[in-house]
């Protein structure tokens, strides 16, 4: 093969034989590492359900009926059937035509995100030179990338990190934070106070 399969560009001497250039790998891996962690795309979606966050503005309508209790967009995306069970999908692909075994999922719907993208990335290096469908997947998971974008509003929430309230409990705070209570001790800290509490083991590791 002398063509990347992904942007049809010639391949270098040293990717013929393979089916995509280093680039469109390169740009398959940010997309697949884009979807995971707890500020990730599909995190996110969780932000974007109900009518009137997201993209789409504030819930506006001229009809007399009541708006639906969520937005359809992300939802379809967040839940089974969606992101994680294409990845999925993808990765019992790969397994089966390496001889591996029947990966499994553990945990909510975001661990299994988390695992099956880290899989994905492992496997990448392999199914960029060996998958005769690498094209399809990296076209795949670039729609993704860009319909929860789309549904999320396509700009990235403050970052939450965490900090340790006096009594051990670990509390998310963003640079936005307006203030915090303490679910544990009932220990209540305005915007400074929480923003100067010390960073929990996780985050300053």
């Amino acid at each position: 093969m002398s063509a990347c399969t992904v942007c049809l560009r010639d391949l270098y001497e040293n990717e013929l034989g393979h089916q995509a250039c280093r680039p469109c790998a390169d740009r398959a891996d940010r997309d697949l590492s884009a979807l995971a962690g707890t500020d990730g795309l599909y995190a996110r979606l969780a932000d974007s359900l109900h009518p009137g966050s997201g993209s789409s503005g504030p819930a506006v309508s001229g009809s007399r009926e009541a708006p639906l209790p969520l937005r359809l967009d992300p939802l379809s995306l967040a839940a089974r059937g969606g992101v994680v069970t294409i990845l999925q999908t993808w990765l019992i692909d790969w397994h089966d035509l390496l001889g591996y075994r029947h990966p499994r999922w553990d945990g909510d719907l975001q661990q299994q995100l988390d695992q099956v993208v880290g899989r994905l990335r492992v496997l990448l290096p392999w199914a960029a030179e060996a998958h005769g469908a690498f094209d399809e997947f990296a076209r795949e998971i670039a729609s993704l990338v860009r319909q929860c974008q789309t549904a999320t509003g396509g700009e990235k929430p403050p970052r939450r990190i965490g900090v340790s309230c006096h009594c051990g409990r670990t509390l998310k705070v963003t640079l936005d934070t307006a203030g915090v209570k303490c679910p544990d001790c009932s220990a209540q800290y305005g915007h400074s106070e929480a923003l100067r509490l010390p960073l929990a083991e996780r985050w300053a590791a």
